[in-house]
């Protein structure tokens, strides 16, 4: 059976087809020509991007819908996106994974950085959430579901549709259940020595946050023998770490019931209830009264949401952070630590950095930057997409 020719998207004359050629992955809507014809086509539809010479230069994911109008699938013109290459990507992804971690619970695939562009899959397990935050990926999630448990045997897969992404991209909220069952309840996940209580069907994100575990580990370090505050905790990412490594007592704030409550159930199976504390609050408020009350701890770590999820909040972002940061230098002890991330990826590391320190001189506390740490390796950096790199740790001594 022959397929029907794919359809053809030009770039722009004044384009840049050469950071195309050269690995860039996404092309914007203000560098396609966009006639009548191209406006029709059906979002999650799969072309050929010529330049404007007609050269094809990739195999690309369309959506008229979005301001990324075309991401790069294939730059091999030879192979067909399909299921089979769904699993030679998986599998590459897999391979990864497995080398790095003893046990199944990590993001196995992280987007364009991993060749599945819009595409974020979390393992927990035997059950795997996908993430099909780009439309092509929302066209071929069953597929994509098939393919995922081929390669690496989970029994169940989620959907998640939650998430700003999707909304930009014209996609619903709906999610379901693609294979197998839902979990009954949280999913313990062990990490780092410590074990985090997972929602995957009703917590932020897919469940879990995977991203902070060499920062986790880094700061549980600091924590040894000492009490740590953990600031924005969600279900105690920093504090249970922190206990797991030796630290004497822990302390977890966030906003949410239901994300301390899964702390708890996560100190609970590791034995440490009497040595875990939370307090429901707004953060800023909490700090304060932390402050009036007289309260130091020996580890402070702020994790906060992206106060700078788009260039129009980098500056209203970037005064948040230097908050934070004035807010939380003061409960560090004397010779204790302080631990700051952003996982904005409009505020670049510098910005970050710059907002940080003026926070601590703002509290009148003196600070040497000790180690700078980002998202571990299975959330992997495309060189050629800032925004893949979004995580940002600080760590200073005060």
């Amino acid at each position: 059976m022959t397929l029907p020719p794919l359809p053809v998207i030009r770039l722009k004359p004044k384009a840049n087809a050469r950071a195309i050629r050269h690995g860039a992955p996404w092309v914007y809507d203000n560098e396609i020509v966009t006639d009548r014809r191209t406006k029709a086509l059906e979002p999650g539809t799969i072309a050929l991007l010529e330049d404007a010479d007609r050269n094809t230069l990739a195999k690309v994911a369309v959506n008229p819908n979005s301001r990324i109008f075309a991401r790069v699938l294939e730059r091999d013109l030879n192979l067909p996106v399909d299921q089979s290459w769904l699993v030679s990507k998986l599998s590459y992804a897999l391979a990864m994974r497995e080398t790095l971690y003893d046990a199944p619970y990590y993001r196995l695939v992280h987007a364009e950085a991993d060749g599945l562009p819009g595409v974020i899959i979390d393992r927990f397990g035997d059950v795997a959430v996908i993430q099909p935050n780009a439309a092509w990926a929302e066209r071929l999630v069953s597929e994509l579901c098939v393919a995922l448990q081929q390669v690496t045997g989970v029994a169940h897969v989620l959907k998640n549709a939650s998430g700003r992404a999707r909304g930009l991209e014209g996609l619903d909220d709906a999610s379901a259940v693609l294979a197998g069952t839902a979990p009954d309840g949280p999913v313990p996940v062990p990490m780092n020595g410590a074990i985090y209580m997972a929602d995957l069907t009703g917590g932020q994100k897919t469940g879990l946050f995977f991203d902070q575990r060499p920062n986790h580990a880094f700061a549980a370090r600091l924590a040894r023998g000492g009490r740590m505050l953990d600031v924005f905790s969600h279900v105690g990412g920093f504090s249970l770490a922190a206990l797991a490594g030796g630290a004497s007592r822990a302390l977890a704030v966030d906003g949410s019931g239901p994300a301390l409550t899964l702390a708890r159930e996560g100190a609970a199976q590791m034995g440490q209830t009497d040595a875990f504390e939370t307090r429901q609050g707004d953060a800023f408020e909490v700090m304060t009264a932390l402050l009036e009350e007289a309260e130091q701890f020996d580890l402070v770590v702020c994790d906060p949401p992206a106060f700078a999820p788009s260039k129009k909040a980098l500056d209203a972002g970037l005064r948040a952070y230097e908050r934070v940061a004035r807010l939380a230098a003061p409960l560090v002890k004397p010779g204790g630590y302080l631990g700051l991330c952003s996982c904005s990826h409009a505020a670049d590391l510098a910005k970050f950095r710059t907002a940080s320190v003026r926070g601590i001189g703002r509290a009148g506390r003196a600070a040497q930057l000790i180690h700078t740490g980002f998202a571990g390796p299975d959330h992997p950096l495309h060189p050629n997409l800032a925004e893949s790199g979004y995580l940002k740790s600080l760590f200073f001594r005060l």
